[in-house]
């Protein structure tokens, strides 16, 4: 085994190990709610839009959005734009290093003017395009389908409505455009372990979240795996059990 092979499978034993420690869990599920209180994931930025998520989630997607190299993103949720920024930003760059053209295609119900004036005027524009509807909406659905016709690397991300019945229906709408080895991510699968009182004034919480919808999700759908050394490397994540692969 050469260095690098040995610096590889030394860092998956580690990874395994961390998801193992039980100790180690109970403590950044302590250090999550703690700073969940005071809204931690709201605090970032990426390349000057909020982006709304942990700096881990960040790092994972980009790692995986180099893996796979997708021409396609589909992103349920836009907010702030954030995350179509990062995805953008990503494309971007991988094609200015092996020339491999993506684009990212966003889906909210409320694209807000101000948010959707910001997106326009941004410099990663050019690699986005977004859609305002409901992403359950039979026409929206089929809007989605056209763009994915043709894509050879198809990459998803749902971070829309969290409760488990929009969620599940969102599964059944994009998943299948995901292509094998790429991912379907999943976002707020960390609703299902945390204290109901986070969230007084939303539909969802405990037993009705992105969680429940994936482990419903999989029961019938063997083509996707929950990719767990994603989650047990970076520790701290809104999406445990929701970094799902297709494999088949």
């Amino acid at each position: 085994m050469n260095p690098a092979e040995q610096f590889k499978q030394e860092c998956t034993n580690e990874i395994k190990a961390q998801g193992d420690n039980v100790q180690l869990q109970k403590l950044t599920r302590s250090w999550m709610d703690t700073a969940n209180s005071g809204k931690y994931s709201y605090h970032f930025e990426w390349m000057g839009r909020p982006i709304i998520q942990y700096p881990q989630d960040i790092l994972a997607m980009q790692q995986i959005i180099w893996e796979v190299k997708p021409d396609l993103i589909i992103e349920t949720g836009i907010a702030h734009g954030g995350s179509l920024i990062f995805s953008a930003s990503m494309l971007e760059l991988i094609a200015s290093c092996t020339g491999v053209e993506g684009e990212v295609l966003g889906v909210d119900i409320d694209i807000r003017p101000h948010n959707r004036k910001a997106i326009e005027e941004h410099p990663m524009y050019k690699r986005i395009s977004m859609i305002q509807g409901s992403s359950i909406a039979p026409e929206i659905i089929a809007r989605v389908n056209e763009k994915a016709k043709g894509k050879k690397r198809v990459l998803v991300c749902l971070d829309s409505n969290h409760t488990h019945e929009h969620v599940l229906a969102e599964l059944e709408a994009y998943a299948p455009l995901t292509t094998v080895g790429s991912y379907c991510v999943v976002m707020d699968t960390v609703i299902e372990d945390m204290p109901n009182e986070m969230f007084p004034d939303r539909p969802w919480g405990k037993g009705n979240n992105p969680k429940t919808s994936v482990w419903e999700y999989l029961k019938s759908h063997s083509e996707f795996e929950i990719d767990l050394a994603i989650q047990n490397k970076i520790m701290i994540t809104v999406a445990p059990d929701g970094y799902l692969k297709r494999v088949k």
